[in-house]
């Protein structure tokens, strides 16, 4: 299997790169079509630009032979530093054209708190893998400005939505709440990241109350996240706001199974980076939110988890609202499972098994044999992704790259017998 997840991550790799470099304005090209051919806007996203420069410095930190992506991740570096940060109030621009100009669109908020979270792990990781210098002052200016803007000293967290000059909006955005699970896991995500280069006493409390916000206030006691809150962590839900089953409302409140798993490993991975000893508390957790997921968003008949459960549901049973299954979440899945199985390997739910399961599925609806790279959901539920695009401002090589790689790491320390093994983060066992 991991020859096999070495053989795939090197073919995406090679489409995406140098495909997607822009090497007339700068960045990455956004718009891929299923034959990895340039086409649409090419507009640029700072989620989706700093996702590719972490992908490539993760990647040149797997291998020797990966390290010819330095350049590559530089250049996404400068794009940023020169094009994306706000010169003016600071922050990174949320969204611009090809050539680096701010693009506003309607309904859209100049800055988020997620699109800076995902600057800071770029750019702290890239950092790490080249030691440049001036990657890790930009890293630490956006968690400043994240802290002086963002930060809600009264409730903790973060809000989301954020004026160009950096005015939060913590009553929410366009009919959006304030604050949510997904800025949250990814601001902890990249605290953790940025702490491993520079552990600074503040960014550690912030860190450790990152942690405590995701595990202990947006996991409920059933061990699922709740999607989305008022400024004072009150849960959004339909019920409340007595919905009819549009689609604002399913965004707003549904299980996502795929948030789940992917926050179990991001949890233990930041308990780790704090040098939490024997968490019992943070494994629990992680553990209650892969058995939610497996026992009510596991696909028993082809594999894979499916995308949205329905929060009303009571009992035993949760319904399903949306059988489909993105890329993303069964990229997340195949590392959670293999994380499990090494933490719990004599567990009943069998997590190895899970893994394997899980990759037969990649291999025969998620991974394009003939054109490469991953579709953007599996086929069996969604037959006309085969002609979906390759890469999107929303899709890169981000949770693909790091499954893989994360996953290839493990097994094979697995199979070679290591005593000092570390499960959740492979790169720290010596040798």
């Amino acid at each position: 299997i991991a020859a096999q997840l070495e053989r795939t991550l090197d073919d995406e790799l090679r489409l995406f790169y140098p495909l997607s470099v822009d090497t007339v304005y700068g960045g990455y090209f956004s718009d891929i079509n299923h034959r990895w051919e340039l086409d649409g806007r090419q507009d640029k996203m700072i989620v989706t630009q700093a996702r590719h420069i972490w992908s490539l410095a993760n990647a040149a930190m797997f291998k020797r032979d990966y390290r010819r992506f330095i350049p590559l991740a530089a250049h996404g570096y400068r794009f940023l530093r020169d094009r994306m940060w706000d010169r003016e109030f600071g922050g990174f621009f949320n969204l611009v054209d090809r050539r680096g100009d701010p693009v506003t669109e309607q309904g859209a908020s100049n800055k988020t708190a997620y699109g800076n979270a995902f600057a800071i792990y770029g750019l702290a990781t890239y950092y790490k893998a080249s030691g440049d210098t001036g990657a890790l002052d930009l890293a630490l200016e956006t968690y400043r400005w994240l802290e002086s803007h963002s930060y809600d000293s009264l409730n903790r967290g973060y809000f989301q939505f954020l004026s160009r000059e950096g005015r939060p909006f913590p009553e929410g955005f366009h009919g959006v709440p304030p604050k949510d699970q997904n800025s949250m896991i990814h601001l902890m995500e990249a605290y953790t990241a940025l702490y491993d280069v520079w552990p600074d006493s503040i960014l550690k409390e912030r860190l450790a109350s990152l942690l405590h916000i995701v595990r202990d206030t947006i996991t409920n006691d059933r061990g699922y996240m709740n999607l989305f809150f008022r400024r004072d962590w009150t849960p959004v839900s339909r019920r409340d706001a007595g919905g009819q089953g549009s689609r604002a409302d399913y965004e707003l409140d549904h299980i996502s199974f795929g948030h789940d798993v992917e926050t179990a490993y991001l949890m233990m991975e930041a308990s780790q980076g704090l040098g939490i000893r024997d968490d019992t508390t943070t494994l629990r957790i992680a553990k209650k939110k892969v058995d939610f997921a497996l026992q009510h968003g596991w696909d028993t008949e082809h594999g894979g988890i499916f995308d949205g459960g329905d929060t009303r549901s009571t009992g035993e049973h949760v319904g399903i609202l949306r059988d489909t299954k993105e890329w993303w979440a069964q990229a997340e899945a195949l590392n959670t499972f293999l994380m499990m199985s090494m933490l719990y390997p004599r567990d009943g739910r069998n997590y190895y098994e899970k893994f394997t399961l899980q990759w037969d599925y990649c291999k025969n609806y998620v991974i394009d044999g003939d054109h490469g790279g991953w579709y953007w959901g599996g086929l069996d539920k969604a037959p006309g992704n085969r002609n979906a695009p390759k890469a999107t401002i929303w899709k890169a090589d981000y949770h693909t790259s790091r499954s893989m790689i994360s996953c290839i790491r493990r097994l094979r320390t697995m199979f070679h017998g290591r005593v000092h093994f570390d499960p959740v983060n492979p790169r720290a066992t010596p040798g």
